[in-house]
């Protein structure tokens, strides 16, 4: 393995140069997932008190609706949740267009150590703040674990596992 000399070394990186660049990598990784799975089962649930993929794959776009309003320096608590759209379809659209909206703030060269809070929850009924940059990275970190809900519902669905940080039996590296 050689090392690319040419590539910035991470600690001259800000905040949300580092942000981005995970972001776009699980981003990638997300939309993979949401495709791979058949959208005419969109009401599959594994079991009665599981969401059903359609609320799971919701979740991804209120997640990334709410890192769009951190970075934007917004309130993200306070307004409720919207209702998922009817359609498979209609999520990969806002999921869509809410990466478009936050690929624009994190080009946006103010703020570029992410600074500032949002006010989320740290327990039930119970809120505090959070440094921003902190945050989206709980952000991020809850949506690779929603990712990989929504994976098993994709295997279990009939739809086949694309690869997401290595092979998978129905995406082999070749």
């Amino acid at each position: 393995m050689t090392l690319d000399t040419k590539q910035p070394a991470t600690g001259s990186k800000s905040a949300k140069q580092r942000f981005h660049e995970a972001y776009e990598r699980n981003h990638a990784k997300t939309v993979n997932v949401l495709k791979a799975f058949p959208a005419a089962k969109s009401e599959f649930r594994p079991h009665e008190r599981s969401s059903s993929a359609l609320q799971l794959a919701w979740t991804f776009v209120l997640e990334e609706q709410m890192m769009l309003k951190s970075l934007r320096g917004e309130q993200v608590l306070g307004s409720g949740f919207p209702s998922a759209p009817d359609s498979w379809e209609k999520i990969l659209a806002a999921f869509d267009n809410v990466n478009g909206d936050i690929l624009t703030e994190l080009l946006d060269p103010k703020n570029p150590e992410l600074s500032g809070a949002t006010t989320f929850f740290v327990a039930p009924k119970q809120t505090a703040d959070y440094p921003v940059a902190e945050f989206l990275g709980f952000m991020l970190d809850d949506q690779i674990h929603h990712r990989g809900q929504l994976s098993v519902y994709v295997r279990m669905a009939g739809g086949k596992v694309p690869s997401i940080y290595g092979p998978s039996a129905d995406e082999p590296w070749v």
